[in-house]
């Protein structure tokens, strides 16, 4: 640094004295653009970026710098040829042309992805140029591997992108892609409310018997049967017709009865009365089969089935882009098959319940009692879930409270039933603990709190929320007159009130600090489709999307940006990182 610091006080001592004694000319100095031209080309295994410098210029080899920006950030550990020596430093004229192989870069990522060069140059005719960067932008390989496809698939927010995976790939391979990306999602909390229905299930059909491991097995399999169908045919009819049909089951009316059938359900548990058909069709079931794993299969179904609906807003991406396929390609076939093979890679922790339900579930006992009282417990909450969707917060937060007051008296109340001193202690701990979550539910209720999750987080918040509905009477040409006059980037937010996950990315990704901070430079507008118009419907389909919540992106242009539109709940991390993959000139 100390001898680039003389070089540069020799050459302003040079123009000085030329300046001032009008002994030399004023030197003109080449242009940033012209002293420094970078190109990058891509070849079957490497990048090439050559950079040609213009007379007198040269640039330092330290300086040099290769870069992934996108998706991520990761410097490359390029090779560069021999330097020369100019006054004691390592530099490189006239051009310098370094590869990066590629094998190199898919370590990193398969994904689409920007490389940036960087690096410090100088004139010898005495001037240093500001630093220079130059980004350029490459489609990656196809798909990279097979687990690489999985986990793209299974992690991905856009429609459109798995639309385009199925289209692009073997039958075969498109039916294991689905199978694996359920697996995958069967690692989310996507799974988990399904798990006490299908154990209360169990329980309620072993009749205070120890289950059988095949009896357990053949209940969990006929379950995610159920489901499994339910997605298939919801897929194919809702992509055939053209309408959003898990949003027609989210009707009100439906909703309240669904959640009616999970109180039922929880007050049998409860042990108030017995659940079970007729016997006169019992005898009958029993005739078609000897297999005891029968009675009780219509019961089982008809839970699978619902519980496609609990789970929606987990797959909606998924869903989504199946039925983009078929409605863009009319293959009903394969997206029903691609649906119904992913709701059974979804399933095989539930078949994993069942089995572990017959082969180490206890001898029958008093827990057993204790057992079926927490899956009722559960059951109402899950009725409480249900509703959430079309009640005000409000509602949602006393039930949930009334629930938390119920449950910490039946513990306390049962501590009794415990033979263990500990057990006991701990037992009266959870009571107080519940009790305590009541009240904090109740004060966040009654001083404007929208969150059951978190009750308390308005008031810490300074009352700045993001509404939870967006504004109705929109169409697709007001939309858009609205979008272009903004002369910045838009997002629009497809919502409605009964939907889950809108109100999830309300409570949690649009009220994050770090999201609001993001949003700025954006005009973010909410669309409320709870309607249903005309209108509504077309503007899902003018922009390819179905249901809500979608999430829809626009340049300073007005131009929709299609391919990174987000479909279902994002984290604020994640819908941080993916502002984050938005074209960086957006006035282009």
């Amino acid at each position: 640094m100390i001898k680039r610091l003389l070089l540069l006080i020799l050459a302003i001592n040079s123009l000085v004295f030329a300046a001032g004694f009008g002994q030399a000319k004023q030197q003109e100095f080449l242009k940033p653009e012209d002293a420094f031209k970078v190109i990058a080309t891509e070849t079957n295994d490497s990048i090439i970026t050559t950079i040609t410098l213009g007379k007198d210029i040269y640039i330092y080899a330290d300086s040099i710098k290769f870069q992934i920006t996108k998706p991520s950030a990761t410097l490359l550990k390029a090779s560069l040829p021999a330097s020369v020596d100019f006054h004691d430093e390592a530099v490189y004229e006239k051009e310098l042309k370094v590869s990066i192989p590629k094998k190199d870069i898919q370590a990193i990522t398969n994904d689409a992805y920007e490389i940036q060069v960087s690096f410090e140059g100088c004139s010898k005719s005495g001037v240093c140029y500001q630093p220079i960067s130059k980004s350029f932008s490459f489609e990656g390989e196809d798909g990279g591997g097979f687990w690489s496809k999985f986990s793209s698939l299974s992690s991905s927010t856009s429609m459109s992108d798995i639309s385009k995976a199925i289209q692009s790939e073997s039958f075969g391979f498109i039916v294991l892609l689905f199978f694996v990306v359920g697996l995958l999602l069967a690692l989310t909390p996507c799974i988990f409310p399904m798990i006490p229905i299908l154990s209360a299930i169990i329980i309620s059909q072993a009749d205070n018997e120890k289950p059988s491991t095949m009896r357990a097995f053949l209940t969990s399999l006929v379950y995610v049967l159920a489901m499994s169908l339910t997605y298939a045919i919801v897929g194919v009819v809702a992509g055939l017709l053209g309408f959003d049909m898990q949003a027609a089951m989210q009707n009100p009316f439906v909703l309240i009865l669904f959640a009616g059938v999970f109180v039922a359900l929880a007050m049998s548990l409860f042990g108030y009365y017995e659940i079970g058909l007729p016997m006169k069709w019992q005898t009958k079931l029993s005739a078609i089969s000897d297999n005891a794993g029968n009675k009780g299969i219509i019961g089982t179904a008809i839970m699978g089935i619902l519980s496609a609906l609990i789970v929606g807003p987990c797959v909606a991406p998924a869903l989504g882009g199946a039925i983009l396929f078929i409605s863009q390609s009319g293959d009903a076939l394969l997206g029903g098959v691609a649906l119904f093979v992913m709701s059974m890679g979804m399933g095989v922790p539930l078949l994993l319940v069942g089995i572990g339900a017959g082969k180490w579930m206890p001898r029958p006992g008093g827990w057993m009692s204790l057992v079926s009282k927490f899956f009722g417990i559960a059951m109402l909450i899950l009725a409480i879930m249900m509703i959430s969707r079309i009640t005000p917060s409000i509602v949602t937060m006393i039930l949930s409270a009334l629930l938390a007051f119920g449950t910490s008296w039946g513990l306390y109340k049962n501590s009794i039933v415990f033979v263990s001193f500990i057990a006991k202690v701990i037992s009266k701990i959870v009571s107080i603990l519940l009790f305590a979550l009541g009240v904090v539910l109740l004060i966040g209720a009654f001083s404007g709190g929208t969150s059951t999750l978190k009750p308390l987080a308005h008031l810490a918040s300074n009352g700045t929320t993001i509404s939870s509905h967006g504004r109705k009477g929109y169409s697709v040409e007001k939309l858009m007159n609205e979008i272009k006059a903004s002369g910045k980037p838009v997002i629009v937010d497809f919502t409605k009130e009964s939907c889950a996950a809108c109100k999830e990315l309300d409570m949690i990704t649009f009220v994050d600090p770090k999201v609001k901070e993001a949003f700025k430079g954006f005009l973010f507008i909410q669309v409320d489709l709870t309607d249903n118009t005309s209108d509504d419907m077309a503007m899902l389909e003018h922009f390819g999307v179905f249901g809500t919540p979608n999430i829809l992106f626009f340049n300073a242009k007005g131009e929709y940006l299609q391919k990174h539109t987000i479909t279902g709940f994002v984290s604020p991390e994640q819908l941080i990182k993916h502002l984050e993959t938005l074209p960086k000139q957006t006035n282009e």
